[in-house]
């Protein structure tokens, strides 16, 4: 079994990932799924085997992270989203370590909250950014949804882990194709690269196993730290 897999829409997202991700045990690799849910639910299926199937270097930990759009008002440009639950498909699939991964971000010096998370398979905007805020979801992308289902559908015993990790880059207030995005963008490209080794120390605590888990958590946390 290997270690962290990170999914991500854009090549941009994809090369702060890696700039920001540091060396770990299991490894980390970063992969581009290109945009829309379609893209996300094709690359996950071939990097995540079906119950039963023999696959060799099937990640522990599994994230999906780059940019994404507020439905909260509250939310500016470059504050980060940790998904408490993801909702795609009739479903809303839970990340029982979002606290932790929060706690991570939050150790880093980012401005991070944990709340429900949107994927969708066209652009919101609009009434209907207003209508899932009202419903009490925080931010919306379009890729998380199937990754996160394959994960719950991949690993013995509830799935593997998975998170899912947006940072803000247009607003209720400031929607996309404005000049205030750009601005908005390059802030959250540099947010998702300091992002990059708390993902890892969260991925790190989601692969040790219960017995030694303390002796072993620590050492692998020191090296993630001082790598």
């Amino acid at each position: 079994m290997s270690g962290l897999l990170v999914f991500t829409a854009l090549g941009l997202e994809a090369r702060a990932l890696r700039e920001g991700l540091p060396s770990m045990p299991g490894g980390a690799k970063v992969v581009r799924t290109g945009m829309g849910p379609r893209n996300a639910a094709a690359h996950a299926a071939r990097a995540l085997a079906a119950p039963g199937e023999p696959v060799t270097g099937r990640p522990g930990a599994v994230a999906v992270a780059g940019v994404g759009g507020a439905l909260d008002r509250r939310l500016r440009p470059g504050d980060v989203v940790v998904a408490s639950e993801v909702w795609w498909d009739g479903q809303a699939l839970p990340c029982p370590s979002a606290r932790l991964l929060q706690a991570e971000l939050a150790r880093a010096g980012l401005p991070v909250v944990t709340g429900p998370l949107v994927t969708s398979g066209h652009l919101v905007s609009g009434a209907e950014r207003g209508s899932l805020s009202a419903r009490g979801a925080l931010v919306v992308d379009m890729e998380s949804g199937p990754v996160a289902a394959a994960c719950t559908e991949a690993g013995p015993g509830g799935g593997l882990p998975f998170a899912a990790v947006r940072i803000v880059v247009d607003t209720p207030d400031v929607p996309l194709l404005r000049p205030a995005t750009l601005r908005g963008g390059a802030r959250a490209l540099r947010t998702l690269r300091r992002a990059g080794r708390p993902l890892a120390r969260w991925a790190l605590a989601q692969l040790i196993t219960p017995a030694g888990a303390d002796g072993a958590a620590g050492a692998h946390q020191e090296e993630v730290r001082s790598s």
